[in-house]
């Protein structure tokens, strides 16, 4: 079975072939993907993965409305527990990011609504023959992060938003010899 090149171990295999590329319509999806994507910044996709569990159990399954509660102690808690990628700043931006969602979905009526506007509500095909092909940011993915930061988002930049959109489904950058190419 050919899978693109990046698919290579026991946490990213899985990943690969149920999830990446996969279109999202769900908020609390595209939430803890924000999320995720924005925890990445400087480390390895496999970290983040690795992580993803306890960070499903320190952020509350990713509820928005939730974790836009946590108070000052809480993220100091959350800074203490190994589990999370303890970085003040990441952790800190998961509340005020949510606190942000919240109003994105009020506006559009849902993160859903709002996102998918970025690609006409349907799925960019990037049409990939080699991960060299592959860009780490596009135009869209430009216009993606400028709105969020203008909106008030943290961890948002253009690289982190292409992986979002690519790990959302926003974009299908599955290797046209990837058997998930033309499932997706």
């Amino acid at each position: 079975m050919k899978r693109c090149g990046w698919a290579k171990n026991e946490l990213n295999i899985p990943y690969h072939d149920a999830e990446w590329g996969v279109p999202v319509h769900d908020d609390r999806l595209f939430f803890e993907f924000l999320i995720l994507e924005g925890a990445q910044a400087g480390l390895s996709w496999d970290t983040v993965l690795a992580k993803r569990e306890n960070y499903r159990r320190l952020f509350a399954d990713f509820d928005p409305a939730r974790v836009a509660r946590f108070s000052d102690a809480k993220i100091e808690k959350l800074l203490l527990d190994p589990g999370n990628i303890r970085n003040r700043l990441k952790v800190a931006s998961t509340v005020s990011n949510a606190k942000v969602f919240l109003k994105v979905q009020k506006e559009f009526g849902s993160f859903d609504n709002y996102v998918w506007g970025f690609v006409g509500g349907k799925p960019i095909d990037g049409k990939r023959k080699a991960i060299a092909d592959v860009p780490a940011k596009t135009d869209v993915s430009d216009a993606l992060s400028k709105d969020l930061r203008k909106r008030g988002f943290n961890f948002v930049g253009s690289t982190i938003m292409y992986a979002f959109m690519q790990a959302t489904g926003m974009v299908n950058d599955h290797l046209t010899t990837c058997f998930r190419y033309k499932e997706v």
